[in-house]
């Protein structure tokens, strides 16, 4: 067991029954600390995922587990079985989470059995199923009761802000860096009217806000073993009001590229068309029952902007001397940057045949 938590103290804290047998690190996030714990009840062991919230990066963990607890409790309500929904563990004092000694705040899943989540997705299926889970995810929380959800990171998809942000750094020339991206810096501001679309329909009442994931990587979705079916979207943490484009548009990013997100050899990188008509497809196949047609139309123009807002906040990053992401070598967020905007110009070549594709999709949910 880690020394850094006192794990036996802890579970104690939370309705969990049994012998504690075993606890290590699962999985590899990087902002959250994630443990699988087993447990021995009456001779059969069952799993399961104590997270420690980064406080740091999640400034109000009691707001957001507030998030989580309705998110769950709703999607509960709407699902087939319990592996359809992430399931908090309460503590023994009836709330969702458990702060201990030293004032880390931990929250307790039970473990979702004969199901994983893919790094890299290798086929059309798989990321269909995955756009599904998450248009279904999305469709089910748009009756949601209880009022607005709270923002656990401020305007964390306002591309229009990510582009002032931008502008800052250039000013500030903090690590004189900008003479070495006057391409890279022209290539966001040329585009600068598109990223305020999406905010302006808002503001003019044509799209709605609704609660979004907000980190739609397609690993944050469960694949059963045995059915191949996406069960239960995971990784909550930035569930909170947004607009539906936030999520699609993140889904094309990290589902289309058959290149990682650093990729140097920028030849590498394309918006693979099958991969965006999979994931046009699955998330309209469970999205399509809520959202109006201005949202539809857009959702190829979603792509081309979260891809586009990523690159920009790589750049700002490389400009400010590399304080936000983690860098494994020098230029990696000037890297990451390009291999972004390599991406945007492969999404807007492909514009003509992803609005052909999601008319047809549009004449199919109305059948």
């Amino acid at each position: 067991m880690s020394k850094k938590f006192d794990f036996q103290a802890i579970v104690k804290q939370f309705c969990l029954y049994g012998d504690l047998v075993s606890v290590a690190p699962y999985g590899n996030g990087h902002i959250n600390d994630t443990f699988e714990m087993v447990f021995d009840q009456a001779g059969a062991r069952m799993r399961y995922i104590l997270q420690r919230i980064n406080t740091n990066v999640f400034r109000d963990p009691v707001n957001l587990m507030e998030n989580i607890r309705r998110v769950t409790s709703h999607l509960a309500a709407k699902s087939e079985n319990s592996r359809q929904t992430l399931t908090l563990v309460p503590a023994v004092d009836g709330k969702s989470y458990v702060i201990d000694a030293e004032g880390n705040c931990f929250r307790t899943y039970l473990f979702i059995e004969n199901a994983k989540s893919y790094d890299i997705l290798e086929t059309e299926k798989q990321a269909y199923e995955a756009a599904r889970a998450f248009g279904r995810f999305q469709a089910d929380l748009s009756d949601i009761p209880g009022g607005r959800l709270a923002e656990t990171i401020k305007d964390f998809h306002n591309t229009p802000v990510r582009v002032q942000q931008l502008e800052n750094a250039i000013k500030l020339d903090k690590c004189n860096r900008v003479k070495d991206v006057a391409a890279e810096i022209d290539f966001v501001l040329s585009r600068k009217p598109m990223t305020e679309k999406l905010v302006k329909l808002q503001a003019d009442g044509v799209i709605p806000e609704r609660i979004t994931h907000n980190d739609t990587k397609l690993n944050n979705v469960m694949i059963d073993d045995a059915t191949g079916s996406g069960i239960c979207v995971i990784d909550l943490d930035t569930v909170m009001p947004g607009l539906a484009h936030y999520d699609f548009g993140d889904m094309v990013r990290t589902g289309t590229s058959p290149a990682p997100e650093d990729e140097v050899d920028l030849s590498k990188i394309c918006m693979r068309f099958n991969m965006f008509e999979a994931l046009l497809r699955g998330y309209c196949s469970e999205a399509g029952r809520v959202l109006n047609d201005v949202e539809l139309e857009n959702l190829p123009f979603a792509g081309a902007l979260i891809t586009l807002e990523i690159g920009t906040r790589f750049l700002t990053d490389y400009l400010e001397g590399d304080v936000y992401f983690k860098t494994h070598r020098e230029g990696h967020n000037l890297d990451r940057c390009r291999s972004q905007f390599q991406l945007v110009r492969s999404i807007e070549s492909q514009h003509d045949e992803m609005m052909k594709l999601l008319n047809n999709v549009k004449k199919e949910l109305k059948k």
